[in-house]
């Protein structure tokens, strides 16, 4: 798995590397095809203060592209919320890839 973590107007510490690093583990333990993460941590310069840490990620897999945002007043619950939206999406697109089809039933003459 190829990792890719970048800051916009932000340093990205190795505190927060790590932090980031150890969430995204959750995903390749629910689906281990993960191909490539791109991670984009970004403060931006609102007004209102709720919203203003953003973090952003893309993810391919085999087979598909997965994109989530989340915004936040604090980058560690932004990279939370993150995490859940990626996870799931993993899990829904796992589900898809796995044969759920059963075998017809035996015709009885």
């Amino acid at each position: 798995m190829n990792l890719t973590i970048s800051g916009h107007h932000l340093d990205v510490t190795p505190a927060l590397r790590n932090y980031v690093t150890s969430k995204l583990d959750r995903i390749t333990r629910h689906f281990d095809q993960v191909v490539d993460v791109k991670v984009i941590l970004t403060v931006e310069k609102q007004k209102e203060k709720e919203r203003r840490q953003r973090a952003e990620c893309n993810i391919h897999v085999k087979g598909s592209d997965m994109f989530a945002e989340s915004s936040h007043a604090d980058l560690y619950a932004a990279v939370d919320d993150l995490v859940d939206k990626l996870d799931r999406q993993v899990v829904r697109h796992k589900d898809r890839l796995q044969d759920h089809h059963h075998a017809a039933p035996k015709r009885v003459m």
